[in-house]
């Protein structure tokens, strides 16, 4: 198959990132992939004033960093600016795949010799902000949809009246994330991935720690991030920070912990989940994304959203089990995060792109 996907652009993103695997192990089965996107954005004229006023300079465009993207075998096609794709930035494919909603817009307006048109959504961005009416008018568009939680196929459903969408749940790479049976650490300690925006509930998570911190004196906070924290969402004294870690650094800081902190107030998926899971650490989730679906056998807590309290209980809870009921939720945890792969996801990506094929050519996609 000849299959063409479409990004925003290049980074460490965690969407990048599920493009990224997807891209690789379709080309790693025989099928002919390329991948292309804009480069980056220019700063505005407005961002630049801004900067300025600020104090902070005349804001210029910073190079290039890593990528998800940058060890792939796959072909990757960037564009000179960033700019909308157009038909000649393309091959002629058999499928063409939009993975933002951005994209889907580009994508939309492709000829048909560039492909049945796919969307694989992994959120719902809603901000409110004037982009919000332009993402739900990308639900409606005449492509068939891929999903990655059970909340996105609830919305696609309830909201936009699809119910032929196709649920392919992310996996994990158990060669990268992966760590020993183990007890509970000497001294209890939490973690999370850092993110100064609302979204991810960071905010949430910090609260909680230092709600519990009042109770536990010895808990310990564990911290990775692809920024620097912000001054107005400083880290507590005491807490471990680490800034962009390498790889194979992530599953060491995932079995440090006792358990990992999830406030996400609004989540397409949620991959921490997944890889803490993977490394042995029970997680505490609020509701967003898959959180519930992988949850709900064990293998953490679930808390309600937007209450640092409750996730404050939660971490008091899990960190005075005994310790054979720690192993226990612990194995579960492994459990299930192993119990589905990245090959059975590959799978049943490839069967989503064969079924919008067959519904393209039945004339189900306008």
């Amino acid at each position: 198959m000849r299959i063409t996907i479409v990004l925003p652009e290049s980074n460490m993103s965690g969407g990048i990132r599920v493009a990224g695997i997807y891209a690789e192990r379709l080309c790693q089965r025989g099928h002919k992939v390329v991948v292309v996107y804009p480069n980056r954005r220019q700063p505005t004229l407005a961002s630049k004033v801004r900067s300025w006023l600020a104090g902070k300079g005349w804001q210029r465009l910073s190079p290039p960093g890593p990528s998800y993207l940058d060890q792939g075998a796959f072909e990757q096609r960037v564009l000179s600016r960033w700019r909308s794709v157009i038909d000649s930035d393309l091959p002629d494919a058999d499928v063409v795949i939009a993975t933002w909603w951005e994209t889907a817009e580009w994508v939309a307006e492709l000829s048909p010799r560039k492909g049945t048109k796919v969307i694989l959504i992994q959120g719902y961005e809603l901000n409110g902000s004037a982009t919000d009416g332009r993402l739900k008018a990308t639900w409606t568009l005449p492509m068939h949809k891929i999903v990655v939680s059970s909340w996105l196929a609830d919305i696609a459903r309830e909201e936009f009246g699809d119910g032929c969408v196709s649920l392919v749940p992310n996996a994990v790479d158990l060669k990268q994330f992966n760590a020993p049976p183990r007890g509970k650490h000497s001294f209890p300690t939490v973690g999370l991935v850092y993110s100064g925006g609302g979204i991810k509930g960071c905010d949430v998570s910090l609260s909680a720690y230092a709600q519990a911190v009042q109770t536990l004196p010895d808990l310990r906070l564990v911290v990775f991030g692809h920024r620097l924290p912000l001054a107005s969402l400083p880290l507590p004294e005491g807490a471990s920070f680490a800034l962009r870690p390498p790889p194979d650094h992530l599953k060491t800081l995932y079995a440090s912990c006792d358990a990992w902190l999830f406030g996400s107030r609004r989540e397409g998926f949620g991959l921490p989940i997944l890889e803490a899971m993977a490394c042995r650490t029970p997680v505490i989730a609020t509701p967003a994304g898959a959180a519930p679906d992988l949850l709900k056998s064990g293998g953490g807590l679930l808390v309600r959203s937007d209450d640092p309290a409750d996730m404050s209980r939660a971490i008091l809870q899990i960190c005075r089990l005994p310790d054979p009921e720690w192993r226990a939720m612990s194995a579960r945890a492994y459990a299930i995060a192993s119990s589905y792969t990245w090959e059975d996801a590959t799978d049943r990506f490839l069967a989503a792109l064969d079924l919008a094929t067959e519904r393209a050519r039945r004339g189900e996609l306008g």
